[in-house]
């Protein structure tokens, strides 16, 4: 195929490419909080998460956004984003300072039943301290300096289990969930007393219509309501057994 470049014609010089800015990190955790250039910042992490968390025990997780933040702060809503790009790393540093909470012994007892027991119940009064934030440790766990503490934690207390790595690392995922799953439940049936008699009434009904010879066994057996942190024990209990037992299989 024939050149369509004129003949002599001067080769045109190339031209020189821009260098192409790297990508910023998508964790807020790989994002310097400031690069030590400049004024002080008027804000910090913890602070911003401070008054988000205010907000979310006040009024729940779904009334935190950067503008009440801001509003909250005295600061306008875009100069909000120079400390924190989106509303997901808001929610980031706000899981990982309620973590910052945890009151964790410098080092286990040995006793791995009994430090996990003392674990869990500290974990449930974080819960109830911020009820907001089971919901948010299911929908984004956290992986903070604090998060990562308590990880951390939870593998030296298993430690002696024997158990791999990776095995104490789903127990401590069935072990949260546990807690996040009854903190939850806790907070609905209290805040829907009226459904909650309804549904007993209607199970009740429902054992005693003999379509369910199961049901109605249990309900046979069954005592009075629980307390609450008396069936917390009980379940974490089994929980914690489970979490002990020799690993079988692959």
């Amino acid at each position: 195929m024939p050149s369509s470049k004129p003949p002599n014609s001067p080769a045109r010089p190339e031209e020189p490419q821009k260098p192409v800015p790297p990508e910023a990190p998508e964790l807020i955790w790989l994002r310097p909080e400031r690069t030590g250039r400049g004024p002080r910042p008027a804000h910090s992490r913890d602070s911003i998460a401070a008054a988000a968390i205010a907000i979310a025990d006040a009024e729940g997780l779904d009334a935190v956004s950067m503008r009440r933040v801001a509003a909250a702060l005295g600061a306008g809503t875009m100069s909000l984003y120079n400390y924190v790009p989106k509303k997901e790393h808001l929610l980031d540093l706000m899981l990982d300072a309620a973590c910052g909470e945890y009151r964790l012994p410098p080092a286990p007892s040995g006793d791995v039943r009994a430090d996990l027991a003392s674990l869990a119940h500290e974990q449930l009064t974080l819960f109830r301290r911020h009820p907001w934030l089971p919901g948010l440790v299911i929908a984004r766990p956290g992986i903070g300096p604090n998060a990562l503490r308590y990880t951390d934690h939870f593998l030296a207390v298993t430690a002696p289990t024997g158990l791999p790595g990776g095995t104490r690392m789903e127990a401590m995922a069935m072990f949260n969930g546990f807690i996040c799953q009854f903190a939850q439940y806790e907070r609905t049936a209290a805040a829907g007393a009226k459904w909650q008699a309804e549904m007993v009434g209607y199970l009740t009904q429902a054992a005693m219509s003999g379509a369910y010879p199961n049901l109605a066994q249990a309900f046979a057996t069954a005592g009075p309501p629980a307390d609450p942190d008396q069936a917390f024990d009980r379940t974490l209990d089994r929980v914690i057994l489970a979490i002990l037992a020799p690993a079988t299989g692959s």
